[in-house]
């Protein structure tokens, strides 16, 4: 059974038993509509109290979304037609989580009572959707509009005081489920009408229309081109200025249109590739990872100073290590003004930075590792350097701790040879900012042991990061992708295009930054050291836009020009850089012409998938899906895009084949469309 029915006294208690997460699946759909109608036939019943065995049910089976059984009879909203229908009280007990249907199924009834711990909200904009079941209706009802719009746009999770707070929750206590049992007992004995969200009126009488203009504008910049967070704001909007059972209707119109828009398909895909990508392949559960209690960074800079703060936010003491005191003290004076930061914009409070403070400790001592279970190299990409270090960790810190480097483009196996101990060397690739980005891009080396490779997979969920395993090679995935992406953007530069329409282009369709203006933020001079540190093959080469650029003092952003010029993060068109760029193409004998905004999408992003075929065929990348959670998570590519390569398999992938064709007589052999792409558009998908 996946619904449990026993009394406790005279209420009914169906306790939902769906393990692993108590999904809605449909024999629990099944299984409360049946114990519903039984406990309303039953004359000793008084009451209903729906709780579960473990946490509350955090929304619909996502498999069963899949293969379309989420939609069968009865659905979601018939369970909920009989919870309206019943003339006995229905409490929720609330353990765990309850998200998304499971917090509607709770809004539903006629109470709550939760645990302390437990956190409740509706986050569907995170698959594209939004509330189906009322949800958007009765959070309204129960709380108001601006903080329906806040937590629904936003997919917060709130804690159980919080919900309370807002009048979402009745009642708080260490044991739910028995306070539920008496709540259900008062309110059939009190005589009076039962309590419905979906009646209440007090909160959105008098709604100021501006609330929803204002948090229209909001949501379309911080959410741009998403369209579930737009139809959040609807749906909560028909709530406060339409009859009661319109505003239902609306709600769910909107819910329809969003389940059947390619973003929630994308989403999905997201969704499940971000699962699947936490499997190592070859790697089974029979290997568990090892504790890590204390760590240590090498490093304090800007890298090692964010690695050190997503472990201290974990809670994982980290001792940060540096060449001077000076160098540490730098260090931590930036811990401690991005935390002041967080404290400022009120999503940390004083006593959680203090308590991540206390777990920062610094050293110049290797001695002082002594104790620790991983060190994280983080210093700059010099591999001479980072050979000499772990060299140095190798002899001072313990046998069994992990070594490991925040290296973006070097080769792990290199680095490993300079210790005793390679299979405990392992690649952790963090993105700036380290304690906000979620990517952590793993690398396995040669040698890395199994465990070394399951230990810091698991570190990266409890650091809060999404892991993907990369293979070793030049830039791992995300970087040997992205140097496509870049010199592309530069080729078209010579050939018309100004960086304006380039960063245009690439905006529009999701990113939040395009590739001139990013490299911009990155510094033009950064960009240049790199390039000249890397060799191309004889057939190719590199526009000398970049060169000209850090070697006349356009740096970017840290120089107020670049690309652009810069009032503080504000760009604006620069005239002499456009001369500067049309002095290239005449050098280079380029005819400049005007470059339709079509190709220039398909030729910044074609290549980008085009390598990554190509690291599925090397097996740097176990799936097409990893190379997706690598690019949405790590550089800004539109999650409701679903990543490089589940875009191209929905738009078509013979065209990047043709735009591949196109560009390799010009640009190399390289460019040459990957075998495995072939293979791919011949079957239509990548498996």
């Amino acid at each position: 059974m996946t619904t449990n029915y026993r009394l406790a006294a005279d209420v009914v208690v169906l306790e939902i038993d769906n393990p692993p997460v108590n999904a809605l699946s449909l024999r629990v759909r099944e299984g409360l509509v049946e114990g519903i109608r039984r406990a309303a036939a039953d004359p000793a019943v008084r009451g209903i109290v729906i709780g579960a065995k473990g946490s509350f049910p955090a929304g619909a089976d996502i498999n069963e979304i899949a293969t379309g059984l989420a939609f069968a009879p009865p659905i979601l909203l018939d369970v909920q037609a009989e919870m309206e229908a019943i003339g006995k009280p229905i409490v929720a007990a609330i353990t765990g989580t309850a998200l998304g249907g499971g917090f509607e199924l709770a809004l539903t009834c006629h109470a709550r009572v939760a645990s302390p711990e437990a956190r409740v909200g509706l986050p569907e904009v995170k698959l594209g959707l939004i509330p189906g079941a009322g949800g958007t209706q009765r959070f309204t009802r129960l709380a108001g509009p601006e903080a329906a719009l806040e937590a629904i746009t936003g997919a917060a999770q709130l804690p159980a005081s919080r919900a309370l707070e807002l009048g979402l929750l009745d009642a708080i206590a260490a044991d739910p489920l028995a306070e539920a049992v008496s709540f259900a007992q008062r309110l059939a004995g009190s005589g009076a009408p039962l309590p419905r969200a979906s009646a209440r009126a007090e909160k959105i009488a008098d709604v100021d229309p501006q609330l929803f203009a204002t948090w229209r504008a909001k949501v379309a910049k911080k959410y741009r081109g998403q369209l579930a967070p737009q139809r959040v704001c609807e749906a909560i909007e028909a709530a406060c200025t339409k009859e009661r059972a319109e505003a239902f209707k609306i709600e769910r119109k909107l819910y329809l249109e969003c389940r059947e828009s390619p973003q929630r398909k994308a989403l999905m895909h997201v969704f499940h590739a971000e699962r699947e990508a936490r499997r190592i392949p070859g790697v089974g559960p029979e290997v568990a990872p090892q504790s890590i209690r204390r760590a240590a960074v090498v490093g304090a800079g800007t890298m090692g100073a964010g690695i050190a703060m997503c472990f201290a936010n974990a809670g994982i003491p980290v001792t940060l290590l540096d060449v001077s005191p000076d160098a540490l003290e730098r260090g931590m004076d930036g811990i401690r003004g991005h935390y002041a930061a967080s404290v400022a914009r009120g999503s940390l409070t004083h006593e959680k930075v203090d308590w991540a403070l206390s777990l920062i400790g610094t050293t110049t001592d290797y001695d002082a590792l002594s104790s620790v279970d991983i060190v994280i190299e983080a210093v700059f990409e010099d591999p001479e350097l980072k050979r000499r270090i772990f060299a140095e960790l190798d002899r001072h810190s313990p046998e069994h701790a992990i070594l490991a480097t925040n290296t973006s483009t070097l080769d792990i196996d290199r680095i490993a040879e300079a210790t005793s101990r390679p299979q405990q060397v392992v690649g952790t690739h963090f993105f700036s900012p380290a304690h906000v980005m979620k990517l952590m891009e793993n690398v396995r080396g040669a040698k890395t042991s199994p465990r070394t490779l399951a230990t810091v997979m698991a570190l990266a969920r409890t650091l809060g990061k999404v892991p993907v395993l990369a293979g070793n090679c030049d830039g791992f995935i995300g970087n040997r992708m992205l140097q496509y992406y870049g010199a592309e953007a530069e080729r078209l530069l010579e050939e018309g295009a100004s960086p304006e329409q380039i960063d245009r282009v690439i905006e529009a369709f999701g990113f939040a930054m395009g590739p001139l203006a990013m490299r911009d933020l990155a510094g033009n001079d950064v960009g240049w050291a790199i390039r000249r540190n890397r060799t191309l093959p004889e057939d190719e080469r590199w526009s000398p836009i970049l060169q000209r650029m850090a070697e006349s003092g356009r740096l970017g952003q840290k120089s107020g020009r670049g690309f652009y010029l810069y009032e503080g993060r504000s760009r604006r068109s620069d005239p002499e850089v456009l001369a500067l760029i049309e002095g290239v193409s005449r050098e280079l004998g380029i005819e400049r012409r005007e470059i339709p905004d079509a190709q220039i999408l398909a030729r910044l992003l074609h290549p980008l998938v085009n390598e990554g075929a190509k690291i599925l065929e090397e097996g740097i990348a176990a799936r097409a899906g990893d190379i997706d959670i690598v690019y949405v998570n790590g550089y800004g590519f539109p999650a409701y895009e679903g990543g490089p390569m589940f875009w191209a398999e929905r738009e078509g992938l013979e065209r990047v084949i043709e735009t591949m064709e196109a560009l390799a007589p010009s640009h190399g052999r390289r460019w040459q469309p990957a075998q495995r792409l072939r293979q791919a558009a011949e079957r239509g998908r990548w498996t």
